[in-house]
């Protein structure tokens, strides 16, 4: 027999072993199993909401804007010198810098006081009382409270306008969802290697009679370990795929009744459709079953190892 031969039958053996252990333990594999798809599905609700979090937070931030209002006697010169100083708080900060006329003020408010455009009669030409302004768009909120200060030292203006507030809560809210992920995440491992482990043990706990021989006619520990390590790989390669499957459909029912919702269509806020996820929890959880199922197995198997 040649050694691609052997090598070709010893995957047989470790793959056929592995199923045969999974069939064995019906019980005990079918709650790891379980168990494993149920920690899984948690943590992808929390990775989709995670990653709606961030997209709804880049959006907003693309909306937001500081609006600064100049004194209404400002020159032209004054106007763009303004701009200037703005851009030179730094292109890593600043996005956009929009500006706003003095006719584009009043037809702002008269779209607001859209019933009532009388009040704003007269206020045409060399009438406008509306100060010029810019709306500066930033390239990420958290930046917010440093641009305000080094607009407040700024020549030329009247007024300083953002929603801290709205901007402060948006920021938390998005770091303690990504915070919460992490948590999930690290949680998920624990129990799911435990779950596996536990499975496991009682499978080699059957066989440790068989095993002990192996050991005494010379197997290596990495021969016996194998087709613990494919048992462990193929429950958790099963949950993983029963899992992404899971949270499609039910992400996918979801959004859609979101999107219709008033509340987003008014903010103008979309969520983020399945497809442009599906990949990174797809490689998340296949990457979990399958470390998952080695880490495990070879816990489990480390006591009836030992020489």
């Amino acid at each position: 027999m040649t050694k691609k031969e052997g090598t070709a039958v010893n995957s047989f053996y470790l793959i056929n072993e592995g199923f045969k252990n999974i069939f064995k333990n019906k019980k005990s594999s079918f709650t790891s199993l379980l168990t494993m798809i149920c920690a899984m599905f948690i943590f992808g609700v929390a990775f989709a909401i995670g990653e709606n979090a961030n997209s709804v937070v880049e959006q907003v931030s693309k909306k937001q804007g500081i609006q600064v209002y100049m004194v209404t006697d400002a020159t032209d010169e004054e106007i763009n010198q303004l701009k200037s100083d703005i851009w030179n708080i730094g292109t890593d900060k600043i996005q956009k810098v929009e500006f706003v006329s003095k006719q584009q003020a009043l037809e702002e408010m008269k779209t607001s006081f859209e019933d009532n455009e009388w009040i704003f009669e007269g206020y045409e030409g060399e009438n406008n009382i509306f100060p010029v302004s810019y709306i500066i768009h930033l390239t990420d909120l958290s930046y917010t409270g440093e641009v305000e200060e080094k607009l407040s030292q700024m020549d030329n203006i009247d007024d300083i306008r953002s929603s801290n507030k709205v901007i402060d809560t948006l920021i938390k809210i998005a770091r303690g969802v990504r915070i919460a992920v992490m948590v999930i995440f690290v949680l998920l491992i624990i129990m799911a290697v435990t779950i596996i482990s536990n499975t496991i043990k009682l499978t080699v706990h059957s066989r440790r009679k068989e095993i002990s021989i192996m050991k005494y006619v010379g197997a290596t520990n990495g021969f016996i370990r194998g087709p613990f390590i494919v048992e462990g790989i193929l429950i958790g390669l099963c949950a993983a795929v029963i899992t992404i499957v899971a949270v499609g459909i039910s992400y996918s029912v979801i959004v859609e009744k979101m999107a219709t919702s008033d509340a987003l269509q008014t903010m103008g806020i979309t969520l983020m459709p399945f497809s442009q996820i599906a990949n990174v929890i797809a490689l998340v959880f296949l990457g979990l079953g399958v470390g998952i199922g080695i880490i495990g197995s070879m816990v489990s198997m480390k006591k009836y190892l030992e020489v």
